[in-house]
């Protein structure tokens, strides 16, 4: 059961990466969700560098996660601090790439924090 959960997964990312691809003005949004953390970086595709990236492991919100309970409210501020971190970086535009998983959730929550910190999908 679990090996078809990770299949389909994997069939549905490489669907979504034949169309989705970031460029420097306009970075790649990945998402990664482990069963406890969530993990997010903007890729720009033509060099294959990342050029921001949070997580919910990041230090920089450790404090904010700790007054969070769910797992939905740590993804909202870790897509928060990659909005920070893009308008510094002076990025405002950006492709969303759910890496295969369902937009819900955890990942729909992260998508809802980079919005709401200034991103535009």
């Amino acid at each position: 059961m679990i090996m078809k959960k990770k299949n389909t997964r994997m069939r549905s990312k490489i669907k979504i990466r034949k169309h989705i691809s970031g460029t420097l003005n306009i970075p790649r949004l990945t998402v990664y969700r482990s069963l406890t953390n969530i993990y997010a970086q903007l890729i720009d595709d033509s060099v294959g560098k990342t050029l921001a990236s949070a997580s919910s492991l990041s230090k920089e919100v450790s404090e904010e996660l700790k007054g969070s309970k769910s797992k939905i409210a740590r993804s909202k501020i870790v897509g928060n601090l990659l909005a920070k971190k893009a308008l510094e970086k002076k990025i405002s535009t950006i492709v969303f790439d759910r890496n295969g998983y369902k937009y819900h959730g955890r990942v729909q929550a992260l998508a809802d924090g980079a919005r709401e910190g200034g991103l535009k999908f």
